[in-house]
């Protein structure tokens, strides 16, 4: 086989999984329901953290930066299927006419973490040294 063949391989974007985040949220049945993430290209990876990008000066020279917690809000608004948190009632409910915010309302510190992990997991964004050391720690 070429190596050619080798790199012909279909996208995983759009590939989805279901994770329990939190046995808080239950259903009718009582049963904890999962939360949907679906994983994205990296077009739309790039996308969001061109729109994460602040400017800041340093030493009066005006520098890019990412703003990390901005770049995780819309990575999170960008990869949970279920729930919308763009759902009006639910925006409603948190308080804020603003989906990423949502998140940061509904859920605990560690809530928000299993998220962000599941997400970086789904997405393959974790690196190796950190797949190992979960290995290890589990």
């Amino acid at each position: 086989m070429s190596a050619l063949k080798a790199f012909l391989q279909p996208s995983v974007e759009g590939l989805t999984k279901e994770v329990i985040i939190s046995e808080r949220f239950k259903g009718e049945d009582g049963k904890p329901v999962p939360f949907v993430i679906k994983a994205i290209s990296q077009k739309e990876n790039e996308k969001l953290a061109r729109m994460s990008r602040k400017t800041a000066k340093v030493d009066g020279v005006p520098v890019e930066k990412t703003d990390s917690i901005l770049y995780t809000r819309r990575l999170i608004l960008a990869c949970v299927k279920e729930p919308d948190f763009s759902d009006q009632e639910m925006c409603k409910y948190y308080g804020t006419e603003d989906p990423l915010e949502v998140p940061s309302q509904m859920l605990s510190v560690g809530e928000y973490n299993r998220l962000s992990n599941a997400i970086l997991e789904l997405n393959d964004m974790k690196s190796m040294g950190e797949k190992i050391e979960e290995a290890k720690n589990s």
